[in-house]
């Protein structure tokens, strides 16, 4: 680790000078030397780097919605041409010039976080060692030594050994403890990030790879989390629960506001602005004009959340109009009305096997009259030739009974060369 913070060292003086600046101002207020000082400092830089990364977190969006929508085509192409690697790789980019999505862009926050990252983790281990680096000197960090949170000093690691965390003025107990929670609570967040964004902001229509490898990933960025964390100092574990509260608050705010077409949390979305619309008569916000403008753009190429949102401005008597506000329409409303009635007289569908048995469906039954009258196996034979009660035709010969074992009417004649 690091010879891999040593690789971004270039970067150290930038975050020192960042971290110095914030500890000026709440050491004003806390302390120099408090661990409430050099945390918030900490915490400070997340959010100002975050921040500086909301334009890369938009593009992620984006980019992981095209490689949602591109599952299907690139299985395809991966079907289309297994046997030959090189003509995959060229259908493969030529998908992602043509619609213009790059399949690095979801990476590109977390690869543009790994400098500061690292920064900070050799600055906080020059702390622990005791020496200079970047702006701190001599003064700032031996006030970073003595600065604890909850007990730990901002530079102790879980794995530490007793005589190293003696020397930042801490027990070892205390700083497992307090890195333990830390570490716990990085990966639960972590995990509920991904849980949310699997669970309410993914297309259920669309059946992908992609959604697979997402729901490992699921489990195993916590798992890796937690391993790596026990190597982090305390003041590095504050950047990362940072860095993910961050991330699942905004994740929660794109959910709600800007969800991926198709998922439940698009319903929950749409079911919102109904109500809104219903209360108020009128579409107040820009931003919901702006979906229901794209959803009636759609016309028949809308998904089921967005039929369901039509319908239902359909029965509360409005329709949705291209510019993305509504108006009264009681014919509207009649129409939803007469649909759904429609959609109810409808019988029943009978079953294979009642169709083969000729049995009704309850309300569709025919009359006794009506029914047609069903052929007759036997042959209709005169009046005179049907016998009377005693066996005897009209005519007075009587009628052959057949013996035992023998079958009835008229029996074939034995062949010549059989025995009788």
């Amino acid at each position: 680790m690091d010879t891999i913070a040593s690789i971004f060292s270039f970067i150290t003086t930038p975050v020192s000078w960042v971290i110095v600046q914030f500890h000026s101002l709440y050491g004003a207020i806390f302390g120099p030397d408090t661990g409430w000082a050099w945390g918030l400092s900490i915490v400070s830089l997340v959010i100002l780097i975050r921040i500086c990364l909301i334009p890369l977190f938009v593009k992620q969006i984006k980019a992981t919605r095209n490689m949602q929508a591109l599952q299907p085509k690139m299985k395809a192409i991966q079907e289309r041409y297994k046997s030959d690697k090189q003509r995959q790789s060229e259908e493969m980019m030529k998908l992602y010039k043509e619609t213009g999505t790059n399949p690095l862009s979801s990476c590109l926050p977390i690869l543009a976080q790994s400098p500061f990252f690292f920064a900070l983790y050799h600055v906080l281990s020059k702390i622990a060692s005791g020496d200079t680096i970047g702006v701190l000197n001599q003064s700032l960090v031996d006030s970073a030594r003595q600065a604890h949170i909850f007990g730990a000093p901002i530079a102790a690691k879980f794995m530490d050994s007793p005589e190293k965390v003696a020397a930042l003025d801490a027990t070892l107990t205390d700083v497992r403890i307090v890195t333990a929670v830390m570490i716990v609570m990085m990966s639960a967040s972590q995990f509920y990030t991904q849980r949310q964004l699997m669970l309410k902001n993914v297309d259920l229509t669309v059946k992908t790879p992609y959604m697979q490898q997402q729901k490992m990933l699921m489990y195993i960025f916590p798992v890796i989390f937690a391993v790596m964390g026990i190597n982090f100092p305390v003041g590095v574990l504050v950047y990362w629960l940072t860095t993910n509260v961050w991330t699942m608050g905004q994740q929660m705010f794109v959910i709600n506001q800007n969800p991926t077409p198709g998922s439940k949390a698009q319903d929950h979305y749409l079911q919102r602005v109904l109500k809104s619309v219903t209360a108020s008569g009128e579409v107040k916000s820009r931003r919901k004009r702006t979906v229901i403008q794209a959803i009636v753009a759609k016309g028949t190429d809308r998904n089921d959340n967005e039929r369901k949102f039509i319908t239902g401005l359909a029965k509360a008597g409005f329709a949705a109009q291209a510019d993305g506000t509504v108006t009264k329409s009681d014919e509207a409303a009649v129409e939803a009305e007469g649909a759904g009635a429609q959609r109810r007289q409808q019988p029943k569908r009978q079953t294979k096997a009642k169709r083969s048995s000729g049995v009704a469906q309850p309300g569709t039954a025919k009359s006794a009259d009506e029914a047609p009258a069903k052929p007759s196996l036997e042959k209709n034979a005169p009046e005179d030739a049907k016998p009377n009660s005693a066996g005897k035709s009209p005519s007075g010969s009587a009628r052959q009974q057949p013996k035992s074992g023998q079958r009835k009417g008229q029996q074939r004649p034995k062949h010549p060369s059989s025995k009788k």
